[in-house]
């Protein structure tokens, strides 16, 4: 590979030639060749839209040429278009204030900027006029976390929402057998039971909305420690007011600068949200691994789209494998979730120093997440079949059916029913009109199935 000579404040450095990168960038290769990791493009381009704000910003308050800002500009859109992807070879596991990324940012867009106008561009006094890796890392993870939570993951999970609370409408009145710990209890309708878990979707959106206002504050404008030294004071308020021209998003400047620089707390509120998100996302998709059990030895109520041979081996066999992928993704979240809590108290006075896995970890949650929500909507919920007759069955001959008798017969009289019902193998039915002196009518509307399933859902 050729290579050229770059210089920074160390010294000389071998770059390869084609590098649009200089020095720093190339140390940071050489320095951490850690996991073979890279931050995500959604990180990336968060940092080059806020390189791209900077340069306008500067340009408009007469700190940087004119030229030279509309050479920035013209370089980060290149980049924001898709362009120079390999150009961000730095690994995750790199310096705990993200410098290294920023220097990375700063060097590409500054050699782009360069061709483009034919001045000579410096990435520190140029590309990083008025910033400090100390308040854009921290911006662009804000940033990139905001833009990914209303691009992708809100849009997901109300489309899941929609798919369960459509498949509810559909099974409403199916009935099936209740279970608590794993045993048979009373009966509920298919609609219910997807009621609670559209319920636990919304409800995981309305906790990741309300993390958002404080996601909306930057830290573009604290610099290096928080007190905005060689900035404009005029920087922050303009800075956040153009990048929401830009996304759509009401962005703020932080409304303290030192919090903003030295911790991560939204991050880690956001991770936490997400860490429930995970949560509800398991529950769901553990019961459908659960009703698509079998088919003969298993619960067998409902039956999953066939995506794909189940078994190397065991031919015809046909396996959960979206509830499975989900279940996965879920424990990963929850392993990123212990990650940014780790990282997140390493703010150590005025800096947090582990800022880039905090945003590898955030950005890859919320990416694993918005996947999978879809995925679980659309090849799993959307197209699963009910065994109808089965439910039907097993409704019927269920001894907890004998509860509605409590108030009539007692608790004690009514267990006595269920046991001989299940031990003979009988509809609580049958066994209820030998036992008990009630008409047929009133035990046969006692122990109706859909009369026992009626409220559980709380309207506003």
């Amino acid at each position: 590979m050729t290579s050229r000579i770059e210089r920074d404040s160390l010294g000389e450095v071998q770059v390869p030639a084609s590098a649009l990168y200089g020095a720093q960038t190339q140390r940071a290769v050489e320095n951490f060749p850690i996991s073979g990791l890279k931050l995500p493009m959604g990180f990336i381009r968060a940092l080059v839209l806020i390189k791209r704000t900077a340069a306008e910003v500067n340009r408009d308050l007469g700190l940087l040429d004119e030229i030279i800002a509309e050479a920035v500009v013209w370089a980060a859109d290149e980049i924001l278009a898709g362009k120079y992807c390999d150009q961000f070879p730095v690994d995750v596991f790199q310096t705990g204030s993200g410098t290294s990324s920023n220097m990375n940012a700063n060097e590409v867009l500054a050699t782009l900027a360069e061709r483009r106008c034919g001045k000579k561009i410096s990435p520190n006094d140029h590309v990083n006029l008025g910033q400090s890796s100390n308040d854009v890392i921290p911006t662009a993870i804000h940033l990139s976390a905001a833009c990914a939570v209303q691009a992708h993951l809100k849009p997901a999970l109300d489309h899941l929402a929609q798919t369960i609370e459509r498949r509810a409408g559909e099974l409403n009145r199916i009935v099936k057998t209740g279970r608590t710990h794993l045993m048979d209890a009373m009966p509920i309708t298919l609609g219910q039971e997807l009621s609670g878990w559209a319920f636990q979707i919304r409800q995981g959106l309305d906790r990741i909305e309300a993390v958002l206002p404080r996601l909306y504050r930057l830290a573009q404008g604290g610099t290096a420690v928080g007190t905005g030294v060689n900035t404009h004071p005029e920087f922050p308020r303009r800075f956040a007011a153009r990048l929401s021209v830009v996304t759509g998003l009401p962005f703020e400047p932080s409304r303290n600068f030192f919090a903003a620089l030295s911790s991560q707390d939204t991050a880690v509120e956001l991770s936490g949200q997400l860490k429930a998100l995970a949560c509800s996302l398991m529950k769901i998709a553990n019961d459908l691994r659960w009703m698509n059990s079998g088919p003969l030895a298993g619960l067998s109520e409902i039956e999953l789209p066939a995506l794909q041979p189940g078994s190397s081996i065991m031919p015809a066999k046909v396996n959960p494998v979206i509830p499975e992928a989900v279940c996965q993704v879920c424990a990963q979240v929850l392993g990123n979730d212990l990650t940014i809590a780790v990282a997140g108290q390493s703010g150590n006075f005025q800096l947090n120093v582990m800022l880039p896995v905090i945003a590898y970890n955030l950005l890859q949650s919320l990416e694993l997440l918005a996947n999978a929500a879809r995925l679980l909507a659309d090849k799993a919920i959307a197209g699963f079949q009910i065994h109808q007759e089965r439910l039907q069955s097993a409704v019927a001959k269920n001894p907890i059916l004998a509860t509605a008798l409590n108030p009539i017969v007692g608790y004690l009289k009514a267990a006595e029913i269920a046991k001989r019902a299940y031990r003979e193998g009988r509809p609580i039915l049958e066994v209820a009109a030998e036992e008990v002196d009630l008409p047929r009518a009133e035990l046969e509307k006692l122990l109706d199935p859909m009369r026992l399933t009626e409220g559980g859902i709380a309207h506003p």
